[in-house]
């Protein structure tokens, strides 16, 4: 029984971590309404700029901002892409996930990975006051998800805020009250990227290294989090809408926590990923299927 709650406190550790790169892509697919494949590679970007730099003598901290820093720029080269060459959003992302595999390279130094093994990390401070490691991590995590929910409620009420989220949600009319909508975008794909580099920075600091190719899949991933979060948690208002993320990401770690502990094949882990997100983008059809043949059965009883 003590072995199951370790595994279940270590996955809502993780989930805390990875919470902060599904807001990151709530903010593309949900708010811009943009299926942005940048996520892939600045999460490895994130990793690897935060590992360089600790390796480099710089402190985590330091390292983990210019890694959110290297994400936004990231960000900033999809949305170049995408509004002043006019290339489909999609498709940008796609060619900066790619581009960005050889700059991760060349950031850890022509190597396919850097470890942080014995190295300081931004969970080094927590543990010397004494709490274990998972603690220390859950306690970052939680600090830096609520300094995140925090800020974007903040700034999604203020004017350009609401500009972006009227942007995803109609841009000619945003365009009709005089609102660059390509600026918008930008700005959206930049605060994105640079939380998902956040994200991947502390990650890597978690399992101590980064690895070039620790992007790949993260995206489903990002997007079972946000769907988990949708359909388990309230989304009455855009706070409850960010705190639902959290819970999908923390629920998520747990499900495969819980299922790799049942015995299912690591190896198998994609597939279930990919699996879990067509069932849960399928959940709000087969809702709307059972409430259409129950109102049927009403009528014909009546």
């Amino acid at each position: 029984m003590s072995g199951l709650i370790d595994v279940l406190w270590g996955a809502v550790s993780l989930g805390l971590l990875w919470a902060v790169m599904t807001i990151g892509v709530y903010i593309t697919y949900r708010i811009l309404d943009i299926a942005d494949l940048t996520v892939e590679g600045s999460i490895a970007t994130g990793a690897a700029v935060a590992a360089q730099c600790i390796v480099s003598g710089v402190s985590p901290v330091l390292a983990t901002l210019l890694a959110t820093i290297a994400g936004m720029l990231a960000g900033l080269i999809t949305g170049l892409l995408h509004t002043k060459l006019k290339i489909p959003a999609l498709l940008a992302g796609i060619l900066t996930m790619i581009g960005l595999f050889s700059i991760n390279l060349h950031i850890m130094g022509d190597k396919a990975n850097v470890s942080l093994l014995r190295m300081q990390s931004i969970y080094t401070a927590f543990q010397n006051m004494g709490l274990d490691t998972t603690t220390a991590i859950a306690l970052v995590g939680l600090l830096f998800v609520a300094g995140v929910i925090a800020l974007l409620y903040w700034f999604f009420g203020t004017e350009i805020g609401c500009s972006i989220r009227a942007t995803g949600n109609n841009p000619n009319m945003v365009r009709a009250q005089g609102i660059n909508t390509n600026t918008m975008k930008i700005l959206g794909l930049v605060i994105s990227n640079g939380l998902v580099a956040l994200s991947g920075a502390l990650i890597a600091q978690n399992q101590g290294f980064s690895d070039v190719q620790m992007g790949i899949g993260s995206i489903v991933i990002g997007l079972a989090s946000v769907i988990i979060g949708e359909v388990l948690f309230s989304k009455r208002n855009f706070f409850t809408r960010l705190l639902g993320l959290v819970f999908g990401s923390v629920t998520y770690r747990i499900i495969i926590a819980v299922v790799l502990k049942l015995g299912m094949p690591a190896n198998d882990l994609k597939l279930f990923t990919a699996v879990t997100v067509a069932l849960a983008l399928s959940l709000p059809l087969i809702r709307q299927g059972v409430q259409s043949k129950r109102r049927n059965k009403q009528q014909g009883v009546n």
